[in-house]
């Protein structure tokens, strides 16, 4: 430790330059080792902290991915149920043999919704990461598939909305059409 300034204050060492303009060197006066233990406890607080944050933030993020995962699948035991009643109907007017994809394509849904219903939200994490490092072209293919469906969801939810509100836009997007009873005309032609 350095030999103490006699000019500083008691409780001080050695001053910091550039830290403060309260001393005439334009200086801190930096504490003595009093304020290492302090320090370390607000530090060791600090990061106490921080883990517990996180720890709920891990927490909250399970609890919404597991009802995610819920809908998800609810959704698809759905969606396979549509494809089977479809298959019915086709084996009524088309026959068995075309039926037959339909019935497999609903088992398939059904399969792959009681497989992600059986695994946990780790699992399904882990399973993913695995499959894009795995084929990362499949995956970055996969992840624009559904960028393209999700941008097409939201926009005929954005028009539906225009119209219901007589927001003038409807399904031009406002590019200079109108429409007419028996002619439609563009902007410029």
């Amino acid at each position: 430790m350095p030999p103490r300034d006699p000019e500083l204050p008691e409780g001080t060492d050695q001053i910091v330059n550039g830290a403060s303009s309260e001393s005439e060197s334009g200086g801190f006066v930096a504490r003595g080792s009093n304020n290492g233990g302090t320090t370390e406890k607000l530090v060791s607080q600090v990061r106490d902290q921080v883990a517990s944050l996180r720890g709920q933030a891990g927490d909250k993020l399970r609890s919404v991915a597991d009802d995610g995962k819920t809908k998800a699948t609810t959704l698809l035991d759905d969606v396979a149920g549509i494809i089977e009643d479809a298959a019915r109907s086709i084996d009524e007017r088309l026959g068995g043999e075309y039926a037959d994809y339909a019935h497999r394509a609903s088992s398939a849904v059904s399969g792959f919704a009681g497989r992600i219903r059986e695994k946990s939200v780790d699992d399904i994490v882990d399973d993913t990461r695995d499959i894009v490092r795995s084929s990362p072209g499949v995956a970055i293919a996969a992840a624009a598939v559904v960028g393209f469906a999700l941008m097409r969801v939201i926009r005929s939810g954005l028009d539906q909305t225009s119209r219901g509100n007589g927001g003038g836009r409807g399904r031009s997007g406002g590019r200079g059409r109108t429409r007419n009873a028996d002619t439609t005309t563009s902007g410029g032609a």
